[in-house]
């Protein structure tokens, strides 16, 4: 059955999540970040997923923004950038205007002239989602941002996947999943989706009982992947 709706994983996959250490590190204004933003934004994102896993599989949700908080003050003890005045709330801003990855703009024009439909689906909260696609110029190319907050829990649980063909009213196998997160493309791939994986800094494939079906580089050829 052909490809109607392409969804996308939000932060890593469209939203650059380094973006903010590294800006704030180009900014002049904390001079300590400047060698160690990337070690920084490493350990907020490593530990902002972790803590979304261990909230699901413990029952224990809670709103995206306090765990992207929480993983964000972890990192930066981590890191002795914890008692810099200014530099958590300078970073905590950022975020919620994290740029686009340059490709991400005409992949979306594409696959709107070609007749998809496409979505973000992502553990963040809405005000969150929508505040960053505002940011990236995105908005007018998706036809829905589907959050988490409406099931009440974090991917990979399979409640989550479901907001899609809820949404749509689609079947499985009409839908294409993107993810930058190769444990998300693996459990979309599981639940039954067509996933792409895309691998931007080319790590191994996950071990687990699924694989994405395809693994690309960046979005660029989402659109030609799609038209299937």
């Amino acid at each position: 059955m052909a490809i109607t709706t392409c969804v996308f994983d939000a932060y890593g996959t469209l939203f650059d999540v380094a973006a903010a250490a590294q800006q704030t590190a180009e900014d002049g204004e904390f001079p300590e970040l400047q060698d160690n933003w990337q070690t920084l934004a490493k350990h907020w994102r490593d530990k902002q997923l972790q803590y979304t896993w261990m909230r699901a599989i413990t029952n224990t949700h809670d709103d995206f923004w306090n765990v992207t908080q929480d993983g964000l003050d972890w990192a930066l003890e981590a890191t002795k950038l914890e008692l810099i005045p200014n530099l958590r709330k300078r970073l905590l801003d950022l975020y919620w205007e994290l740029r686009a990855f340059p490709e991400v703009v005409e992949m979306l024009q594409s696959l709107k002239s070609a007749g998809k439909q496409t979505a973000i689906l992502s553990n963040g909260s809405p005000d969150m989602l929508h505040a960053a696609a505002r940011s990236a110029g995105i908005s007018e190319l998706l036809d829905a941002i589907l959050s988490v907050a409406d099931v009440g829990v974090f991917k990979p649980d399979s409640r989550v996947y479901d907001l899609v063909n809820k949404y749509f009213n689609c079947t499985k196998d009409q839908v294409l999943f993107v993810s930058s997160n190769g444990w998300d493309a693996s459990c979309a791939a599981g639940y039954g989706f067509i996933t792409a994986w895309v691998n931007r800094n080319n790590e191994p494939v996950d071990r687990l009982p699924w694989r994405p079906l395809t693994v690309l580089p960046d979005l660029t050829e989402i659109p030609q992947f799609s038209d299937v």
